[in-house]
């Protein structure tokens, strides 16, 4: 089972650019979790709202059109799917859709941005703690997978300029405290556990600097498994050439 992760920035602009169908084709997920969408499922072409060969599954903001958003796209149908995480603040941006399959539970998430205000970074604190209380009450029927943009870097390696980038939300202390605990809780972040010291891989890339074709990046897209899964995880790819969004997909194979 190949699941892959991916903030496309916006699904239409993906789809009209024709970068979706060559994404499809190329890196072939079995499971796909989907971030930023800023589509309703109405607004989206048929083609991608039916998912051609895969259950789709939608949550959408109800704060503001065209805004967070995301989507799962499934070839093996889920037991069940969960929308949120019955918290009506974090919920009504459309930020977390998950899927139980009978060996563990998905949870694809678009994390809060911390920017834009002392307000936000609250938001996107508060949103961390809560989902992995979350996280720990799902784990107590089974095992947890969760993927998604979480918007902050965990480790120096993690992106191209630490030591400029110190005090910019996205690698403050605080919110790289966070992903300690999510360690110390028994999650282990994939990739690095493949490639514990591999450097200059990046998921993020600002488009207004044109950081992409100088690698100048960060990587804030994961997968993170709960310990008794490992052993059934295979691999984990950054599938950094596939073009469409500021991010690229991420995926794990079980």
């Amino acid at each position: 089972m190949k699941i892959v992760s991916w903030n496309v920035n916006g699904l239409r602009a993906v789809h009209r650019n024709g970068h979706w169908q060559n994404f499809l084709k190329s890196v072939k997920p079995d499971v796909l979790g989907l971030q930023e969408t800023k589509a309703s499922p109405e607004q989206l072409p048929e083609e991608v709202r039916e998912g051609s060969g895969y259950a789709t599954f939608f949550s959408s903001s109800q704060v503001k059109k065209g805004y967070s958003g995301v989507a799962l796209f499934s070839k093996i149908e889920p037991l069940s799917v969960i929308y949120g995480m019955d918290i009506a603040e974090f919920d009504q941006e459309g930020r977390l859709i998950g899927a139980e399959y009978p060996d563990f539970w998905l949870l694809n998430v678009y994390f809060p941005n911390g920017g834009r205000g002392p307000e936000r970074l609250d938001f996107k604190l508060r949103y961390y703690d809560a989902f992995l209380a979350f996280c720990e009450k799902l784990r107590k029927s089974k095992p947890v997978i969760f993927c998604g943009d979480v918007n902050t870097a965990h480790e120096e390696i993690d992106l191209a300029r630490p030591k400029e980038n110190s005090q910019t939300t996205g690698f403050l202390e605080e919110e790289r405290a966070w992903i300690d605990e999510v360690v110390n809780a028994g999650y282990v972040d994939i990739y690095r556990h493949f490639y514990p010291h591999k450097k200059e891989v990046y998921t993020y890339w600002d488009t207004f600097t044109h950081a992409r074709e100088r690698n100048v990046g960060w990587r804030i897209d994961y997968f993170f498994s709960s310990q008794e899964l490992l052993k059934k995880i295979r691999k984990a790819d950054v599938h950094s050439d596939i073009l469409g969004s500021d991010h690229c997909p991420i995926s794990i194979t079980l």
